[in-house]
């Protein structure tokens, strides 16, 4: 049996987060100009309503690494899919939890 063939019996998963919501998002870069700034552009291309008075930052122990979490309002699974893909893709952008 073709492998497409199976992948069209076995139902997508449920979602474990209902929508609307608000989600959490913490982003790792290099402490660099500019940063913050990508981040919260990303984050205002996938929710219209996102409000960077809301966005925390940490910086690490050294202060070479910045962490930024921005919370964003999540509509649907592709949406949040789609942001993590285009965060972590993102050059500045170490890591995305």
């Amino acid at each position: 049996m073709h492998t497409d063939a199976l992948m069209q019996d076995i139902p997508p998963e449920p979602s474990l987060i209902e929508y609307p919501s608000q989600f959490p998002i913490k982003v790792m870069g290099l402490n660099a100009d500019g940063f913050v700034h990508a981040i919260t552009t990303i984050a205002e291309r996938f929710d219209p309503t996102f409000d960077a008075a809301t966005v925390e930052l940490r910086a690490s122990k050294g202060d070479k690494y910045l962490g930024v979490t921005v919370t964003v309002t999540a509509t649907s699974r592709e949406q949040l899919d789609e942001l993590y893909r285009t965060l972590s893709t993102h050059p500045m952008v170490k890591m995305v939890l």
